[in-house]
C-alpha cells in the first residue's frame, strides 16, 4: 500500500497512491502520523473507502515523526569515500522534527549560516508499533513502511560544531516523501536501489545492501536505548556520492533541484533556494 498524507488548501489528510491516482481517505484529517499503528487489515479497510482527492490537491510530508533518528557512517562505499574507519556500533544522532519538508517543498539555505550544504539520499524506515529492547530477529515486525529521505546537512556547521545537530537540523532540511510504502509491500529492505540526482546528474547510486548495519539491527540497537514510537522515523545512512568528499567539494545552491529516488517507493523532488 503506498500512503501518502495529502495538502488540500490549508488542510491535511491521509490518503494513498493508487495507480498513478491519489485518493484520500474519508473521516480522517492529519497526516499519516496517527494511522502508524494501525494493523494491515485496518488500513485496508481505510483503503477499501478511499475517494478520489479533491481538485488540487498534492502530496506533503507523509508525516510529522515524533522522533527523527539518523545514522552516520553506515554505507560502506560511504565510509570508503570519507576515508574513515567503520564505525564498531551505529552512529546515532537526532535531526529536529521542524526541518521536514515534503516532495516539492523548497530547501531553503541560509548563506549567511552555510555556504557548504550537502544531499544525503536514505531509506526512511517508519515506526508502526512500539520497540523497546526488541531481539534483531523481531526488529522488523515494529516496522510501519518504508519512505525516502534526504539528510541535508550543512557540512561546515557539522564538522565546526562539537556535536552534528545544529548542522542537521536546519530548517526545511529534512525531506521526506513522497509516499510511505507498508512494510508488506517490501519484504527485503537491504535490496533496494537508492540514486540522488541533481540538476539531472546522478550523483550518488548504490544499494542498500552496502549498509554496515541493516534496518533490523539498527531498530533492535536503538530500541535498547530508548523506546520507539508509531510513527517515528529512523534515517538509516548515506552511500557514496555526497558532494562534501567529491573532487573538487561540491556543493547545493540556490537555483539547484535535487531528486532523491529509491526502488519501489519512488523519488522525491525538491528544488532549493535562498532563504529570505
Amino acid at each position: 500500500m503506498r500512503l501518502c498524507t495529502l495538502r488540500d488548501g490549508a488542510e491535511l489528510r491521509p490518503g494513498l497512491e493508487r495507480a498513478g491516482e491519489l485518493l484520500a481517505l474519508d473521516g480522517h484529517v492529519g497526516d499519516l502520523r496517527g494511522l502508524c499503528a494501525l494493523e494491515h487489515e485496518a488500513l485496508a479497510a481505510l483503503a477499501a473507502s478511499a475517494r478520489p482527492a479533491p481538485p488540487g490537491a498534492a502530496p506533503a510530508a507523509p508525516l510529522r515523526p515524533g522522533k527523527v533518528i539518523a545514522i552516520g557512517l553506515n554505507y560502506m562505499d560511504h565510509v570508503r569515500e570519507a576515508g574513515m574507519e567503520p564505525p564498531s556500533s551505529p552512529l546515532v544522532f537526532s535531526k529536529f522534527t521542524t526541518s521536514v519538508i515534503g516532495p516539492g517543498d523548497t530547501i531553503l539555505i541560509d548563506e549567511e549560516l552555510t555556504r557548504r550544504v550537502d544531499w544525503e539520499v536514505e531509506l526512511a524506515v517508519v515506526i508502526g508499533r512500539p520497540a523497546r529492547h526488541v531481539s534483531e530477529a523481531a526488529a522488523l515486525d515494529h516496522v510501519f513502511g518504508y519512505t525516502v529521505g534526504n539528510d541535508v546537512s550543512a557540512r561546515d556547521l557539522q564538522f565546526g560544531d562539537v556535536q552534528w545537530v545544529r548542522g542537521k537540523s536546519l530548517d526545511t532540511f529534512c525531506p521526506l516523501g513522497p509516499v510511505v510504502v507498508t512494510a508488506d509491500e517490501i519484504a527485503d529492505p537491504q535490496a533496494l536501489r537508492l540514486r540522488t540526482f541533481v540538476n539531472g546528474e546522478a550523483v550518488q547510486d548504490s544499494s542498500t545492501s552496502e549498509m554496515v548495519f541493516g534496518v533490523a539491527a539498527l531498530i533492535a540497537f536503538c530500541s535498547r536505548s530508548f523506546t520507539l514510537e508509531p510513527g517515528d522515523v529512523i534515517l538509516t545512512g548515506t552511500p557514496w556520492g555526497c558532494g562534501e568528499f567529491a573532487t573538487p567539494p561540491r556543493h547545493l545552491a540556490p537555483g539547484d533541484e535535487v531528486v532523491c529516488e529509491i526502488e519501489r517507493i519512488g523519488a522525491l523532488r525538491n528544488p532549493v533556494a535562498a532563504a529570505r
